[in-house]
């Protein structure tokens, strides 16, 4: 995965001071490496009768789409507060200083549906556990989840214990 990670690109002190952003337009405007992305995010879950692909706003939603049409499944987004139309359930998590919601619609999952969740990145896990917490609220069956970047200093995996989280690109 160089090739991807190559044009991954570090912008110091972005958003704030003392944070190293990792940039993934340059991934999303080469085509070679948008498929190839897409394609290996997909491939742990091409045999896991994954029925919804939920993506979490917004990057989730670029990759998940794509990854949901691969493995013939419904594309469902995970929003934040007040973006969905329709009624909603609502998780709250805690970020580095403050909390954060999201939603996702009641009737976006059916009982018992494999479900892949799709984000671009994995840092403190805060938001893929929310995302977790949500899909368990409305009876979803999580088979994995899958990211382009995975910030493994940071130890978000270890939030996500039990579930099969498949990165492409580890820092």
């Amino acid at each position: 995965m160089d090739y991807i990670r190559d044009l991954i690109r570090d912008i110091p002190d972005f958003p704030k001071k003392g944070i190293m952003f990792k940039d993934i337009t340059p991934v999303l405007s080469d085509i070679k490496a948008l498929r190839l992305s897409i394609d290996e995010m997909t491939k742990p879950y091409v045999n896991q009768d994954i029925d919804v692909v939920v993506g979490i706003e917004s990057r989730g939603f670029i990759f998940g789409a794509p990854m949901a049409d691969k493995l013939n499944a419904a594309f469902v987004p995970i929003r934040k507060p007040d973006k969905l139309p329709w009624k909603t359930q609502k998780v709250q998590y805690q970020l580095e200083y403050g909390t954060d919601s999201l939603e996702i619609h009641t009737d976006a999952i059916n009982e018992g549906d494999n479900v892949l969740i799709v984000d671009d990145l994995l840092a403190t896990g805060g938001t893929a556990e929310a995302a977790c917490e949500l899909v368990a609220k409305i009876k979803g069956t999580i088979k994995g989840l899958a990211v382009l970047v995975e910030l493994e200093f940071l130890k978000g995996r270890e939030k996500l214990n039990p579930y099969n989280v498949h990165s492409i690109v580890k820092y």
